[in-house]
């Protein structure tokens, strides 16, 4: 058993302060659910818990297994055992996803001999043509071939936790059937922990979640069980924001790998 631990996280981007004191704990096999309007901070907390540069954090703690991630480069978090799935996946030329797959598995000690196999029945399982498995990584893919590109990577790391920001976004009602089903088999066959992050009910009809939380100017303003996400879907974002008008927090600008592992 795991536990990915968010204590009283605040944090900044750009001189604006936008996560204003987080708590969350995320154990093996649980799907949390973060939603909120647009700005709330919702892409700022997992740039903040991968550790995109450009984002200060003025107090908090981030733990997996006591392990004080915030001390540690993205690299050396992903190897502690989080991933991310970012909103828009980046456009690697020249490197393809095995090439990608064989360094990853490398650095954590993991053996390769299996891998194009284990590759092929991952594609084969989420239904991503085997004919894009040679290509540069998420190059001329389509949102929806990207996503089960970033899945298929989720599922053969086997990560501890993972942070899915905004896997529906851009795809169609099969594209997010197959990833977000293969996502909720992981948290069964692997404990997989899952932190993800929506705005819709939608993904949540396929990945079911044990624990949602509505965010909004940075806090957690409201937390239950899957009946809050109905209680959304029905009352609108309104209902916790105090009738302010969805997005008049600032939004941080979207994930990107260049500038994740810039530093």
């Amino acid at each position: 058993m795991s536990t990915l631990e968010i204590k009283g996280l605040v944090a900044s981007v750009a001189g604006k302060q936008i996560l204003n004191g987080i708590d969350l704990v995320v154990r093996s096999g649980e799907v949390h659910a973060v939603m909120g309007p647009n700005g709330a901070g919702k892409s700022t907390l997992s740039a903040v818990i991968m550790g995109k540069p450009g984002y200060e954090v003025h107090a908090g703690e981030v733990l997996l297994d006591g392990v004080d991630l915030l001390a540690l480069p993205a690299w050396q978090r992903a190897q502690a055992g989080l991933h991310l799935v970012m909103q828009y996946p980046t456009e690697v030329p020249g490197v393809g996803l095995n090439d990608m797959l064989t360094e990853a598995f490398k650095a954590r000690g993991r053996g390769t001999d299996a891998l194009a196999q284990e590759v092929a029945a991952e594609a084969e399982r989420i239904n991503f043509p085997v004919a894009l498995l040679d290509r540069s990584l998420n190059v001329d893919l389509s949102g929806g071939e990207k996503k089960r590109n970033e899945t298929l990577q989720l599922a053969l790391l086997a990560p501890k936790f993972a942070i899915l920001d905004e896997l529906d976004s851009g795809l169609d009602i099969d594209a997010l059937r197959d990833c977000a089903r293969r996502v909720e088999d992981a948290t069964n066959e692997n404990q997989l922990g899952v932190l993800a992050i929506t705005h819709y009910n939608r993904l949540l009809e396929e990945l079911h979640p044990d624990h949602v939380h509505i965010l909004v100017k940075g806090r957690i303003v409201a937390s239950g069980g899957p009946e809050l996400a109905d209680q959304l879907e029905a009352d609108g974002y309104e209902a916790f924001t105090g009738g302010e008008p969805e997005g008049a927090v600032q939004a941080a600008r979207p994930s990107s790998l260049d500038e994740l592992f810039a530093l």
